[in-house]
């Protein structure tokens, strides 16, 4: 195993210059992935990346002058732009069913007080859900209008009513 990381010898956790994401790499073959590599253990990753990868624990992550970071769960439906998933190849869910199912996801987020990124990880149409629905830091005119409008209207650590864009139905945390 390599050091604290929980990753198999020869990996190591770095960060895209393009997304600001963390990935894995092998220096030796040169693979790269998204996902950890196989032998990796989970529970020793989770404390790592915790500490060193998310600008909850790792004060070297900062915002960038004009730029917010924010988590979102996604839910699409059948009108939305690309109604496909990682969860779902061909998303066959009306519009209010979209709804209802977001509607019982804010519930269970403002009213028990469940986390939106451990929801999104498992319920997310988006394909950030690997990253508890992070999408990392961005500025105006990075995202959808009805999105970015409401993602830099709230305040840190709050989450939005359900926000509708062209992508489907969301809700987000700054």
């Amino acid at each position: 195993m390599s050091s604290d990381a929980g990753l198999p010898d020869g990996w190591e956790v770095r960060r895209s210059n393009t997304k600001n994401l963390p990935y894995y790499f092998n220096p030796q073959t040169k693979e790269s992935r998204w996902e950890p590599p196989e032998g990796t253990d989970s529970e020793k990753l989770k404390q790592y990346m915790a500490e060193f990868h998310s600008s909850k624990g790792n004060p070297n992550i900062q915002a960038q002058p004009g730029k917010i970071r924010c988590a979102h769960l996604l839910v699409k439906h059948q009108g939305s732009r690309r109604p496909a998933s990682w969860r779902e190849a061909r998303i066959t869910r009306t519009k209010q069913q979209a709804m209802d199912r977001i509607l019982e996801f804010e519930r269970r987020i403002k009213e028990n007080g469940e986390d939106l990124g451990k929801i999104a990880t498992t319920e997310s149409d988006c394909s950030s859900a690997r990253k508890g629905g992070d999408l990392g830091f961005f500025g105006r005119g990075d995202m959808q209008k009805e999105f970015e409008d409401a993602a830099f209207a709230l305040n840190k650590n709050e989450v939005s009513h359900i926000v509708e864009t062209a992508s489907g139905l969301h809700l987000i945390e700054r």
